[in-house]
């Protein structure tokens, strides 16, 4: 499948059923005269994710940022290929061990059979809700810990849409990662008061409107909840 655009400046570039299957969903932001991505994919696949941009007509010198999610190595990997070109990495404060420190356990790269290669963070988020400026877009930066404790699902208003990047809403979770579940029940009922009209999740694709974001994320929070995992 080619890289399409899911919504007026929003594309999705990368991804298992574009890329290679081991990469998480990797979106495309124009911010009017600077670029973001959201997520990296596992490494392997840089070049085919800015052939992408190419693709639709963007020049990959004009990536500002490569905001990552967390630091699972799906999400991670392309990190250096990306800053290697320039782009600043963006992540929260609570994902440095891994982003940068590239500790295993927290990577979860041995589940991939891959190496990682630890990258400087340029901007580190330390609050709960942060904003990043791309151009004349803000770029929502909001703390969901649960999958890990410095998991963010940064979110963008265009014109009267808003566009939620709810990467792994779905799980998995492991003690390994820091991963907990009340904590996760909290930040998805954060998500779902957002009332985003698309979701751009991370390994599942795109959901709209609201009330497919809705039913999506409450699929998992029933899921869990009779799975006793509070």
């Amino acid at each position: 499948m080619p890289a399409y655009q899911v919504a007026n400046r929003i594309y999705l570039i990368g991804g298992p059923s574009i890329t290679d299957k081991r990469d998480c969903c990797v979106y495309l932001l124009d911010g009017g005269g600077e670029l973001a991505l959201v997520d990296a994919g596992l490494g392997a696949s840089g070049p085919a994710i800015v052939a992408n941009m190419q693709s639709l007509g963007y020049d990959p010198s004009m990536l500002k940022y490569v905001v990552a999610t967390h630091g699972h190595i799906d999400h991670t990997g392309g990190l250096y290929y990306f800053r290697s070109r320039g782009a600043k990495i963006v992540c929260h404060a609570k994902e440095l061990e891994a982003v940068s420190g590239g500790r295993p356990e927290l990577t979860a790269a041995g589940y991939y059979g891959v190496k990682y290669r630890p990258v400087k963070v340029d901007v580190v988020l330390k609050e709960d809700e942060e904003t990043i400026r791309l151009g004349n877009v803000a770029l929502c930066c909001l703390l969901t810990p649960g999958h890990t404790p410095g998991s963010i699902s940064p979110y963008v208003d265009i014109g009267d849409t808003r566009i939620l990047f709810g990467q792994d809403i779905h799980g998995p979770f492991n003690p390994a990662w820091g991963s907990n579940m009340e904590a996760w029940f909290s930040s998805m009922q954060k998500l779902l008061e957002l009332k985003a009209d698309i979701l751009c999740e991370g390994h599942f694709g795109v959901y709209s409107p609201e009330s497919e974001v809705t039913r999506y994320i409450n699929y998992y929070i029933n899921l869990y909840q009779r799975h006793n995992q509070v």
